[in-house]
């Protein structure tokens, strides 16, 4: 599903003098408008919707469940609205809302209640209750407590536009479409395009001038009855995280924190509802980035996801890397990627040459986490593509550079393709390539440049730049981009690589993410307070951005700073509960205070797949699981200091294989089930 939404803050257009890759056309592609063309337009708000995500569908609800036509209000189907109001009324009046919650990814529970003309006192004798579906079901059902027989008219009002879910984001949806009455309901049709509505039971009364289906119900005291409602269009579609052929487990965490139980549940839920299969290539099911603004495959997020998911199993980073393999520019290896914004102080960076370079990163450590040797095959040749565009790129330089003129030098980037080299070297030795002697070296290089380029001495005990010009100036301001110089990425025998920074440089950044400046009390802060530029509502100028605290947890921990990771493991933690374990994909950049929950923030997607599995990441990091599972070793590293107590997962995937594993009150960590011959490695 492809959906086309106006530009947003995270998507802005490409600045003078860079060149754009161009963009994705795959199926399933997150195509935005072209970057440049026109201005910016605002994005509906999200936050205080109800969505239920099955992909390829969607219900959008406000939290009275009325279906109104407003704003993003309806049901969807391949980024088609199939129905955009849907109101009901009983015994002649609109029932009153009274809660309105999601009851898992792709269910909501909306409860009402009615006065009769018989009701006396304050109390009402009837009770609605409606149970919606991302999957085009509702099912009413209306219950008495009334102490007589009612009879009493049920009316629902059904109408739509047939607009796709861009057009409607823009305010550009159009008026809604005349009705015809169609078996036990209504149809609408304009183009190619169609939808259903159908009741059980039929309707005693259609009238499709008004869309207008309508009941007489009589209840006996406590009695109920129920109408239910399918939305379906003519081309039928397929869920892909509802299947059997769903790549991820069922997997269940419990421990002395209660909540663990609840992230690991619902973040599994939400990566399912974020599954997408390729129509060109059925058997591979990879993460759409978010909802409601990016249902299909965004190449740097789809990867960071499947990648913080290797708990769950390999074969979502299999089919995101087929399928970002299968775009890769002719001749040249880049994998094509927009232009992203990257806060007040930094032009947009290219996702592409984010993606480009975490391809040979996600394949190295799909390796170790046990990719089946013929997927491990195919994809080699291109990683090796990617390599070879970073070494193209490079040239004689120590720097990986923004393309075009300027020649700036992100800070982030040099991270990624530091990555890149040492987790490409080992793919090359492992296959018997050559080069990888020449990617360490270059590595090599790349790390003594940066901890002298990179780094702005200050009396506060320095700070990373965030880049530096082509003359050699620094960037100074500090923010949750950092988190990256402590991804180093896993080699073999559970090693991780080394970091950009040397062992004093980590140790300052580490008290830096763990100042109040950074760190809000519900995660890690995308700019600290003290930058001028600080928004607390600011997606890359202050918002909390879940996956990055996520990378900051085990990040800190991989290096031994187990305070400053257990602050934000615990403020992140607070956080999903306060969203009800659905973390999205960010949220305000407050600072917590006694009594506070965190704020959400109006545009961000929720559920998101990075955000999603940076709930089963986080959960991991306090494990420490570190698989080599061509060596057949698997190292725990669990937090010596058990921040959430005593912890055991178990359903988790290392060698292809169920895992399971126990880590204590005391931070000692056991394998209780893994695949034969897995030993434990030191």
């Amino acid at each position: 599903m492809a959906l086309t939404v106006p530009p947003s803050s995270d998507a802005r257009g490409t600045p003078p003098g860079h060149r754009r890759p161009a963009q994705h056309t795959g199926p399933g592609s997150a195509r935005g408008p072209a970057p440049g063309v026109g201005q910016p337009t605002e994005l509906p708000p999200v936050h205080a919707m109800i969505i239920c995500a099955d992909l390829p569908s969607l219900a959008l609800s406000a939290e009275h469940g009325q279906l109104t036509g407003r704003g993003l209000e309806g049901f969807y189907q391949a980024g088609r609205r199939l129905l955009a109001r849907c109101e009901l009324r009983v015994a002649g009046r609109e029932p009153t809302a009274v809660q309105g919650r999601s009851a898992g990814a792709g269910r909501a529970r909306f409860m009402a209640v009615v006065r009769t003309q018989g009701d006396g006192g304050p109390d009402p004798g009837i009770a609605v209750e409606r149970i919606r579906t991302a999957d085009g079901g509702e099912r009413i059902t209306l219950r008495s407590s009334a102490p007589h027989p009612l009879r009493f008219p049920v009316e629902i009002t059904l109408g739509t536009d047939l607009a796709d879910l861009g057009s409607i984001a823009a305010g550009r949806s159009g008026p809604e479409l005349p009705a015809s009455v169609h078996g036990s309901g209504m149809r609408w049709t304009t183009g190619g395009a169609n939808s259903v509505v159908t009741a059980d039971p039929p309707p005693g009364d259609a009238l499709a001038s008004a869309g207008l289906l309508r009941w007489e119900m009589e209840l006996p005291p406590g009695g109920s009855r129920t109408i239910e409602l399918r939305v379906r269009t003519e081309r039928a579609v397929r869920s892909a995280g509802r299947t059997g052929g769903c790549p991820l487990p069922e997997t269940s965490a419990e421990g002395d924190d209660p909540r663990v139980g609840d992230l690991l549940r619902t973040s599994v839920d939400d990566l399912r509802s974020l599954m997408m299969r390729d129509p060109a290539h059925p058997s591979d099911v990879y993460l759409a980035a978010g909802i409601p603004w990016r249902c299909g495959l965004a190449p740097a997020e789809a990867l960071w996801a499947a990648r913080m998911a290797f708990p769950l199993g390999t074969r979502p980073a299999a089919a995101a890397l087929r399928t970002l393999a299968r775009s890769q520019a002719e001749g040249n290896g880049l994998v094509p990627g927009p232009f992203r914004d990257a806060g007040p102080y930094l032009p947009p960076g290219c996702t592409g040459v984010e993606a480009t370079l975490a391809f040979p990163v996600v394949l190295a450590e799909a390796r170790r986490w046990g990719l089946p040797e013929e997927d491990f095959e195919e994809l080699l040749p291109a990683a090796e593509r990617c390599l070879n565009w970073l070494r193209t790129t490079v040239g004689d330089d120590v720097y990986l550079r923004d393309p075009g003129p300027g020649g700036l030098r992100r800070a982030e980037t040099q991270a990624h393709a530091h990555r890149a080299a040492l987790l490409g070297a080992e793919l090359l030795e492992a296959c018997g390539r050559r080069g990888a002697d020449g990617w360490r070296e270059w590595a090599g290089a790349l790390r003594s440049a940066f901890r002298r380029e990179f780094w702005i001495e200050d009396r506060a005990g320095g700070r990373p730049a965030a880049a530096t010009t082509a003359d050699g100036r620094q960037v100074p301001h500090l923010g949750s981009w950092a988190v990256h110089l402590l991804d180093t990425g896993l080699l073999g025998a559970g090693r991780l690589a080394p970091g950009l920074l040397d062992k004093v440089q980590t140790e300052q950044l580490a008290r830096l993410f763990g100042s109040p400046a950074m760190d809000s009390g519900w995660g890690l802060r995308g700019l600290g307070v003290k930058e001028a530029a600080y928004n607390p509502f600011g997606h890359r100028s202050g918002a909390v951005r879940v996956h990055e605290t996520a990378l900051a947890v085990s990040g800190l921990a991989a290096a031994g700073f187990e305070k400053e990771a257990g602050s934000l493991l615990r403020g992140l933690l607070d956080a999903a509960a306060a969203f009800g374990h659905r973390l999205p994909e960010m949220y305000a950049g407050e600072q917590r205070t006694a009594g506070g929950s965190p704020l959400p923030h109006p545009a961000a997607c929720r559920p998101a797949a990075v955000s999603a599995a940076a709930g089963i990441h986080l959960l991991a990091a306090l494990v420490g699981i570190r698989p080599d599972a061509p060596a057949g070793t698997v190292r725990l590293v669990p937090l010596a200091s058990a921040p959430l107590g005593a912890l055991r997962l178990s359903g988790l995937r290392v060698a292809a294989e169920p895992f399971a594993v126990r880590v204590s009150r005391l931070g000692l960590a056991m394998v209780e089930e893994a695949a034969p011959g897995l030993q434990l490695g030191v």
